[in-house]
């Protein structure tokens, strides 16, 4: 991927915008293990990107989005991360719900969800993992029955980030009765706020809590609220996943670099520790050629798995690295986790969340290399 002079001259308009209009108070906030922090705050901001433009840029213009290419969305998000601009609370509906929508759903079903969620009216969770299906989706158990106009919804989900604050969610559930492994599952569009759900929140290593428990019992949500065919369910969820790896991802990669960067300046002069530090920036450098040169190669059915694998692991050995260069006050917490605790903890979640390494792995041996199952 190369950035064309109009690129250049969009990023040069992303740039001043954010430096003009980020307020003072939310650089920095939010975030994987931070999203309770200012959460208010953090949607009114959201609000005012969307009023400004600066939502869902890839979307048709048809449904408020700016068509933008590939390179104008990576450079809104590196401008975003590099501007220190406070973590969007978004995400969910902006970059998963709403991508699925587009390639799947009915005319009805995006008149209906879209502009919401471009406009942040309304904010999405994933209703996926399960307690005895997490990495392994082909195994869930959430069932769905239809009941006259509805489908009525059984189960469990757990993991669900951001699911206290969601007014919808995007659940897979079985919808054919006795079913096995991918057939038989659906994906229902089900509201959050009513009787037949609770929300339990589940306190992580942190002390935070952005993930949860979300129980089904007996919701309700309209016939027509399936995306794609009744049945197709496992396409559509693949299809979902693999969009988590777009342009957002290569701005993840600027708040990577931060941290590394805030890390060299506090290391001591040890050979060791410079070495891991050398090769933690290599290895940063190649995550990002990597993203660059895969992002629309939609004929490599794996590479999402093996960036999956790069940055998670990266970033998890960053947070070893981190707990190395401070030494032994880096086990002492008298007054709550530091910065460099928290990224050490949370990190730990890196490689399971999306999809755990292990799943990656068997991803890449059958559909990239052709080997057998098991």
């Amino acid at each position: 991927m190369r950035f064309s002079p109009e690129d250049e001259v969009f990023r040069a308009s992303v740039r001043a915008w954010l430096e003009a209009n980020v307020p003072a108070s939310l650089r920095g906030v939010g975030g994987p293990g931070r999203e309770h922090e200012a959460f208010t705050e953090r949607l009114d901001w959201n609000r005012r990107l969307a009023a400004a433009g600066w939502t869902c840029l890839g979307w048709p213009e048809a449904f408020g989005g700016r068509d933008a290419p590939l390179t104008q969305q990576v450079i809104f998000h590196e401008e975003y991360a590099r501007a220190e601009a406070p973590a969007r609370v978004t995400v969910v509906g902006e970059e998963l719900a709403g991508p699925m929508l587009l390639a799947f759903g009915t005319e009805e079903q995006k008149r209906r969800f879209l502009p919401p969620i471009r406009a942040v009216e309304e904010l999405w969770c994933q209703g996926f993992s399960e307690p005895g299906a997490g990495s392994d989706l082909a195994s869930v158990s959430t069932s769905a029955l239809l009941d006259g106009g509805d489908w009525v919804i059984t189960g469990q989900k757990v993991w669900t980030s951001l699911a206290h604050v969601a007014d919808w969610c995007f659940v897979l559930a079985r919808t054919t009765p006795g079913s096995r492994r991918s057939t038989g599952l659906s994906m229902l569009l089900v509201p959050m706020r009513q009787p037949g759900i609770t929300v339990r929140p589940i306190q992580q290593l942190t002390g935070t809590s952005e993930f949860n428990e979300v129980f089904f019992d007996g919701a309700r949500t309209d016939a027509a609220n399936v995306v794609g065919e009744v049945g197709d369910g496992w396409r559509v969820a693949t299809a979902t996943l693999a969009i988590e790896r777009g342009a957002a991802m290569l701005g993840q990669q600027v708040g990577f670099r931060r941290e590394l960067d805030a890390l060299i300046r506090l290391a001591p002069d040890d050979p060791s520790i410079r070495d891991r530090l050398a090769r933690a920036w290599i290895g940063l450098e190649a995550i990002r050629a990597y993203g660059l040169d895969t992002l629309d190669d939609s004929a490599d059915p794996a590479a999402s798995s093996v960036l999956k694998i790069l940055w998670s692991r990266w970033h998890r050995d960053l947070g070893e690295l981190a707990m190395r260069v401070r030494g032994a006050p880096s086990m002492l917490a008298p007054d709550g986790f530091d910065e460099w605790q928290r990224t050490y903890l949370f990190s730990r979640a890196d490689t399971i969340y999306g999809g755990s390494d292990e799943i990656q792995h068997g991803i890449i041996a059958q559909r990239a290399l052709g080997l057998p199952r098991g």
